[in-house]
């Protein structure tokens, strides 16, 4: 705990610097919700193909999913997705010609969740 995937289109693989936003985020995310840096798990997922809305062309996503044990506040969570969005415009520099769509969202894990 905390999950975290990321998925992004393929058009930012040049652009985005993944490793810089994990080293950022983890910090982020242990100092926000009271955890440990090493706690944190982060995956990239590249997207091949994505639409956005009824765009021709030239956008591009990013999506950052962030799963914690129950026991947030709604506030505290709100609080780490507005600050986890921001961080992405740090990490990916402008791309000619792409619209860029971000956005982020903390949630609580399934009851069901397991670690060994």
């Amino acid at each position: 705990m905390p999950q975290i995937t990321v998925d992004y289109s393929a058009e930012l693989d040049d652009t985005f610097d993944r490793s810089g936003f994990a080293g950022a985020l983890h910090p982020l995310i242990a100092e926000t919700v009271t955890t440990k840096i090493a706690a944190c798990k982060t995956r990239f997922r590249r997207v091949e193909e994505t639409v956005v809305a009824d765009a021709p062309g030239g956008d591009a996503l990013v999506h950052v999913d962030i799963s914690l044990l129950p026991g947030r506040t709604p506030e505290v969570k709100a609080r780490l997705t507005e600050a986890v969005r921001d961080l992405l415009t740090a990490h990916i520099r402008p791309a000619d010609g792409l619209t860029l769509h971000l956005s982020a969202e903390t949630r609580d894990l399934d009851p069901s969740y397991r670690k060994i």
